[in-house]
């Protein structure tokens, strides 16, 4: 164990903590730093009080008092989140969360990026934390697609504004493209496209243009789209479609080859068509 990043152990370069929990699929790098700070971590036996220490396999980690899992190779999963879930491990408020539902078979999983309370649709899940940190940067550049009805009525104007991205309350957003679908009585289904995904982004913007999201549904991340997954579903992504996708992301992840057992489903609906990996937005 090191206090120095990176620091060589016998030929052995060390990673961060937080990186090596997130790594493990115990958390985010962000819930380690907490986990740390709440005097969770011990590494040879000393309990940490910063997360700027690095440890090798020589080193003895333990959460709660537990050993690391084994490290597995990258997995991810389309789940289709239904609405009235929060995408967190817990809530202080007592909700059920998204990983409450899920199949008793997954791993531990975390989420990449999150999905609000009423929001539905698809949640990409992995049993890697680092994994779910590269796909949430914006430097991806992969696009965000969601199908939003709201109340209210989108100008040309409107949608020009925010093709050019826009300021709410101090907090700037990037470039939106937004298309009005249908009209239904008072309100709009519209086709929204975002590469940022900041909290309640969706909502925030087309309120201040005086319009109410009152659904909003993501079908699409990146590469990655919902198909024909129905509410509550879980599919795995095979490895071929992560190596493909993924490319140098996932060989430096230590992704490995493409054996696999087959994309299954789990949950309580049917099986359906399946739908993974494909390209586009």
């Amino acid at each position: 164990m090191s206090a120095d990043k990176g620091e060589d152990k016998g030929g052995e370069k060390g990673e961060r903590i937080a990186k090596v929990l997130a790594r493990a699929g115990l958390c985010s790098r962000r819930e380690a730093e907490r986990w740390i700070a709440d005097g969770r971590v011990k590494v040879n036996g000393r309990k940490l009080d910063t997360p700027a220490v690095t440890v090798t396999d020589a080193d003895t980690v333990l959460v709660d008092g537990k050993p690391l899992p084994d490290r597995e190779p990258p997995r991810l999963w389309r789940y289709n989140k239904p609405s009235g879930l929060v995408t967190s491990h817990r809530d202080p408020e007592g909700r059920a969360t998204v990983f409450d539902k899920l199949p008793e078979d997954l791993p531990r999983v975390v989420s990449v990026g999150r999905l609000d309370l009423t929001s539905e649709g698809l949640l990409l899940l992995t049993n890697d934390g680092e994994l779910a940190r590269r796909l949430e940067l914006p430097s991806t550049g992969w696009r965000r697609r969601y199908r939003v009805r709201a109340m209210g009525r989108l100008s040309d104007a409107q949608r020009d504004r925010l093709a050019r991205g826009m300021e709410v309350d101090g907090v700037r957003y990037g470039p939106i493209q937004a298309q009005v679908d249908s009209v239904q009585g008072a309100n709009m289904w519209l086709t929204v496209v975002l590469t940022e995904g900041k909290n309640r982004e969706i909502r925030k913007v087309l309120a201040a243009m005086d319009i109410t999201v009152n659904r909003l549904i993501r079908t699409g991340y990146g590469p990655f789209q919902i198909g024909q997954l129905d509410r509550g579903q879980v599919e795995e992504v095979p490895r071929r479609v992560l190596r493909d996708q993924l490319g140098k992301v996932w060989a430096e992840l230590g992704g490995g080859g493409t054996k696999e057992g087959g994309a299954r489903r789990r949950g309580k609906a049917a099986p359906g068509k399946t739908v993974s990996g494909k390209t586009g937005a």
